[in-house]
């Protein structure tokens, strides 16, 4: 991913993302099911076949995701109301392994939607929700993506989904009013935009470049060298966590990592390392405290 910083010409341009999306009805009934096809692929194709940033990605670059919308009602013909689940992965240097970086559910992912109108976006301007829905997350998972490979390198991405919460909260002029944008009503979106970009957060941030760029891919050559720079990066992740309790992203990132930080350190014959890991995770993410319990073993 480093190398898409260099690339240049027309050769090397691509779109940021591959996704792959999947809708389904829950105890909904839609009389014409071609409607849930064409979403499928409206949402598709808007985020594999737009550019979300000026730089250059390769096609094996491309940043891969997995997006889940579950239809829970239709309070009107063509508004929806949703659940949406989405996971973005990233290789690991030097292996076939795809690791996951970031799984958040939005429980509130309403919006309008019409086979006939195209699905537009803009970064500036509301044009509807359901783009500003897929705009905002499209930035926030190349945001994460970027802080993975280089220190605090998301930023701008931030601040590109700060705008799209601002507008799409501020807007008036059609009847899609969201009270998530406004962190009202669905709260997933609106803070875990405020805990990434919060200062005392940074600490997390930087702790992602050093679990994936100085850990992780690291670890087929180094893996002693990769576990202490995970554990550095977990420190990092477990202070800002204690100082925001309760803090959305941190929930987000455990969920997606707890199971392969019990494998990177359960093979490791440093048992003084294992117990401070235990010891830190058990504190920090109880939740999953048994899956850590397993590293001693």
């Amino acid at each position: 991913m480093l190398l898409l910083l260099l690339a240049d010409g027309p050769a090397a341009r691509a779109q940021e993302l591959l996704a792959e999306v999947q809708v389904t009805t829950q105890n909904v009934t839609i009389t014409d099911p071609t409607i849930v096809t064409q979403m499928q692929n409206d949402i598709r194709n808007f985020l594999n076949t737009r550019s979300f940033s000026a730089q250059t990605y390769r096609p094996e670059e491309r940043i891969r995701l997995r997006v889940f919308i579950g239809i829970t009602a239709i309070p009107q013909n063509g508004t929806y109301n949703s659940t949406m689940r989405l996971i973005s992965t990233r290789p690991v240097y030097g292996t076939g392994y795809e690791t996951n970086v970031i799984s958040v559910v939005d429980r509130s992912f309403n919006f309008n939607y019409s086979p006939q109108n195209p699905l537009d976006f803009s970064p500036n301007s509301f044009v509807s929700n359901l783009s500003s829905l897929l705009g905002y997350y499209a930035y926030m998972v190349i945001g994460i993506d970027r802080d993975t490979y280089a220190r605090l390198g998301g930023t701008q991405f931030y601040e590109l989904a700060r705008n799209v919460v601002n507008y799409s909260a501020n807007q008036t002029s059609t009847s899609e009013q969201d009270e998530g944008w406004r962190g009202t009503g669905s709260r997933e979106r609106h803070f875990l935009l405020d805990n990434i970009t919060d200062p005392q957060f940074e600490s997390f941030r930087t702790g992602l470049y050093g679990y994936y760029r100085q850990g992780l891919d690291l670890f087929i050559e180094k893996p002693d060298e990769a576990r202490a720079s995970v554990m550095t990066s977990l420190s990092g992740i477990q202070r800002a966590a204690v100082t925001r309790p309760g803090t959305l992203f941190a929930r987000a990132f455990f969920d997606a990592k707890a199971d392969e930080i019990a494998n990177i350190f359960r093979t490791s014959q440093d048992q003084q390392q294992k117990q401070q890991l235990v010891t830190m995770l058990t504190e920090v993410d109880p939740t999953n405290s048994a899956k850590y319990q397993t590293v001693l073993k």
